[in-house]
């Protein structure tokens, strides 16, 4: 799955939801390729009844096929520790070894992420246009290298729901190491800055 340039991720409907759960399929043909799941922790889980989950330590699963409980699928996974203002994102392997890591700009219109790989080195900035809506993956030199856009899911699902769909892209000359870091990055960006409550 990860040697794809390309994504759609769909974050799965659900009333009174306490974990989120997306979809991550082929664009073009609509298959479901993975899936990504979010386990905040018993005590997380239950404190996001009373406390703003943007706040809250949580972790993403990503795994390969349609099967979140299938561990030999499992291809990496996403943490969010404590937040406040800055949020810490750490990205890593299914051994927990760290393969990169994600810090938000605190101040940005639109959301943007500093993405740094494994051994520490900047290697790219997420950075969102003024809806936040629409994001950029840029390398040091300001190059584009791949996009994050949300696509529209319908009117009803908008107002009604926090359920966000995106396509996440990667530019064909791109490194494909980057994949698993934007793919990341497009969970954490409805992670950080799109989920309330």
């Amino acid at each position: 799955m990860l040697d794809r340039k390309t994504f759609f991720v769909r974050e799965r409907v659900g009333l009174l939801k306490l974990s989120d759960t997306y979809d991550i399929m082929d664009p073009e043909t609509g298959a479901q390729i993975g899936i990504a799941k979010e386990k905040p922790g018993a005590l997380a889980h239950v404190a996001r009844l009373i406390v703003n989950r943007q706040l809250l330590p949580t972790k993403v699963f990503v795994y390969e096929g349609d099967d979140p409980e299938d561990e030999s699928k499992l291809l990496f996974s996403i943490r969010r520790g404590f937040s406040f203002f800055r949020y810490r994102i750490v990205i890593a392997d299914r051994d927990g070894k760290t393969m990169g890591r994600m810090v938000n700009k605190v101040f940005s219109l639109g959301g943007a992420f500093r993405v740094f790989d494994a051994s520490g080195s900047e290697a790219a900035l997420v950075q969102g246009d003024w809806k936040g809506w629409n994001f950029k993956v840029l390398d040091m030199s300001g190059n584009e290298i791949g996009t994050i856009t949300k696509k529209w899911a319908g009117l009803a699902r908008e107002l009604l729901t926090s359920a966000d769909n995106y396509v996440v892209s990667l530019k064909d000359d791109s490194p494909k190491e980057l994949a698993i870091l934007l793919l990341a990055a497009g969970l954490a960006i409805d992670i950080v800055y799109k989920e309330k409550g």
